[in-house]
């Protein structure tokens, strides 16, 4: 029979929990209302830039005087992940779903036989990821929305990324990241940001009609690109800090929700078993007074 002392302690310990995680869970919320509109409002333009360097970077298929972010180094041995994920932890499986995909890619491009390094964006994707592929990390980022999602981070970013890709690091430049679809759902997102996908841009917006109408270019197109495509990969990573962003407080919000509700769900139990353990030591104690007083 459990001790009544061990029990209280329990019941107290389980309520000071419940506290916590639903503090946590309002404050997620809080957050959650403005991290959702903040990247609802970032879609269309960042859809509609894709599009538009879809169609202006069609042209250029094949042509010898392509950018080299839109033409590629000419292969494809050596690819970066960047992995975005969160700083913080109870939000569920938002940094785990990540890191599954991550880890699902590295085997399927170790048995192509590429090699693969990652940069990690957010402490627990690095943790997660350095368990098994420390080797491939090249470099981590951390604390990437305090003080507030700005698109400065993001454009930082990018040139950084432009600057690697210059150097001959990687070949092929990828971003995974949550997209924010509801307050119970995020999708795991792979993006190509370096070459620039103009085949998947192309097929993703055959459904737009554009009128028939002919565009001139000025300065020519060449120049417009140069411009274009490390502006459009800030404009892709910021979304996808700012859809994480939204995720990861939608799963923070779910997860401490559940978590309130466990609480609350073992405190009934704590109780029962509480009350059913001091009503035996009761009725305990007064058979051993009777026994007592026939015995006399």
């Amino acid at each position: 029979m459990a001790n009544l002392k061990v029990l209280r302690m329990r019941i107290n310990s389980v309520r000071s929990t419940r506290k916590i995680t639903s503090a946590m869970k309002m404050v997620a919320a809080a957050k959650l209302r403005r991290a959702q509109e903040n990247a609802e409002a970032a879609r269309p333009y960042a859809e509609r830039m894709e599009r538009m360097m879809a169609s202006l970077a069609s042209g250029f298929a094949g042509r010898e005087d392509a950018p080299k972010l839109l033409a590629g180094s000419g292969g494809d041995r050596v690819h970066l992940i960047v992995v975005v994920t969160s700083d913080r932890g109870l939000c569920g499986g938002f940094n785990g779903n990540v890191a599954r995909a991550v880890r699902r890619r590295i085997r399927e491009l170790a048995e192509a036989g590429k090699q693969v390094k990652l940069l990690c964006v957010g402490r627990k994707g690095r943790d997660s990821l350095r368990r098994d592929h420390r080797t491939l990390i090249v470099d981590s980022i951390e604390g990437i929305d305090r003080g507030g999602m700005g698109f400065d981070k993001a454009a930082a970013l990018a040139e950084r990324l432009v600057a690697m890709f210059e150097a001959g690091e990687f070949d092929v430049c990828t971003v995974i990241y949550n997209r924010f679809k509801s307050v119970i759902a995020q999708i795991v997102t792979w993006q190509q940001l370096i070459p620039f996908g103009v085949e998947a841009e192309a097929e993703e917006g055959a459904g737009n009609d554009m009128g028939g109408a002919i565009y001139e270019f000025e300065p020519d197109e060449t120049e417009i690109l140069a411009v274009l495509l490390p502006q459009n990969m800030g404009v892709q990573i910021f979304r996808s800090l700012l859809e994480s962003q939204a995720s990861e407080n939608a799963a923070r919000m779910t997860a401490m929700d559940n978590a309130t509700r466990n609480a609350g769900d073992m405190i009934e139990r704590l109780n029962l078993v509480y009350n059913r353990t001091r009503q035996a030591a009761i009725t305990k104690e007064i058979i051993e007074i009777v026994s007592g007083a026939e015995a006399l």
